[in-house]
């Protein structure tokens, strides 16, 4: 069950654009020991919520890397979501109205300060482990930075520095799509769903990858597969799904923050800059993933004064880091036990 901080303060953001004030939805799992160091904080991705048990399979189990019996763990829904975090759906306090489109802009270092004055509330200092994936992985990079000592040790998985024009131009792909339902624009929390169905197809084929349709969507009979195939129900399936638990205000904004995501910005060389992160850091890619494939991950690898590298080995793209929890686990276990 999620719980609710407010920060009944002004919240400025990066575009110098006020937030009146702030609420921030997290869930914990399992309890704080009395030296407080056995804290993980998850930074989840784009559509996720604060229910890391929820979206991230066989992860807060006996066992596992966020076993709620040794670790105290905490994810924040981030800002501009749909899941109880400020975000276009919110009533703006100085209209009393939802924010819909007029939501500003944010940026993932908005939503690290976000969480950082969440950290402050909680009384967490330092954590054991921060770790996060795709936007996620974002998120923890501006935090090892923003705040170096937070973390003694850090996880970027299916993640990068920068967000590159190849993953910036499927997520313009999928705003042009909002952008062409009629409805997208109105005052409503259903407006541009339809044009979000199909932004969500296009992403899901950026997130998977030719190998993992190829060997989940067979046709039953393929000698007999025609004008009607299997993955098209399969795509139609995967927009209507998202429909039915998001809004297309948030999905376009947290679109435009992955977009703005350089963590070299206003900084220098990014090189410099991941040579600034203390924390003993752990990076894994996935040898299937197209958004972020590993030759996204080097940089990292080359620069980041501690480190650790892993490929997981999967045909199920971006998305392996959820497909392929075993292999996952062993790793994080592993860089835990270090």
């Amino acid at each position: 069950m999620a719980k609710f901080y407010t920060y009944d303060k002004p919240f400025e953001l990066e575009s110098g654009v006020v937030l009146p004030s702030l609420n921030i939805a997290y869930d914990t799992f399992g309890e704080m020991n009395e030296q407080c160091d056995n804290v993980i904080w998850v930074c989840h991705a784009l559509t996720a919520n604060s229910d890391v048990a929820d979206w991230w399979p066989h992860t807060v189990e006996e066992g596992c890397f966020l076993d709620p019996a040794k670790y105290f763990t905490v994810c924040a829904n981030f800002l501009g979501s749909h899941y109880g975090t400020t975000g276009p759906l919110s009533v703006n306090p100085a209209t009393g109205e939802p924010w819909y489109g007029d939501f500003p802009i944010v940026t993932v270092r908005d939503m690290v300060r976000a969480h950082q004055l969440l950290a402050e509330h909680l009384g967490i200092k330092r954590v054991k482990l921060l770790i996060g994936s795709s936007i996620g992985g974002f998120q923890c990079l501006e935090w090892s930075i923003m705040q170096p000592d937070f973390a003694e040790k850090a996880a970027f998985i299916a993640t990068t520095p920068r967000t590159k024009p190849w993953a910036a131009a499927f997520n313009e792909s999928q705003r042009m799509a909002i952008e062409c339902d009629p409805t997208f624009g109105e005052r409503s929390a259903e407006a541009g769903l339809k044009g979000m169905a199909t932004a969500r197809s296009i992403a899901l084929m950026s997130y998977r990858g030719g190998m993992a349709y190829d060997k989940t969507q067979k046709d039953e009979n393929y000698n007999e597969a025609g004008v009607v195939r299997r993955v098209h129900s399969y795509q139609r399936y995967q927009g209507e799904k998202l429909c039915k638990r998001f809004n297309a205000y948030s999905y376009y904004r947290l679109s435009q923050a992955v977009d703005s995501h350089n963590l070299a910005r206003g900084r220098g060389r990014v090189e410099d800059v991941l040579q600034q992160i203390k924390a003993t850091s752990l990076v894994v890619a996935i040898t299937s993933d197209i958004l972020f494939p590993p030759s996204d991950h080097i940089v990292m690898v080359k620069n980041i004064p501690d480190v650790e590298y892993h490929i997981i080995d999967s045909d199920f793209g971006h998305d392996g880091f959820l497909v392929e929890h075993k292999q996952l686990n062993n790793i994080i276990l592993s860089f835990l036990d270090k």
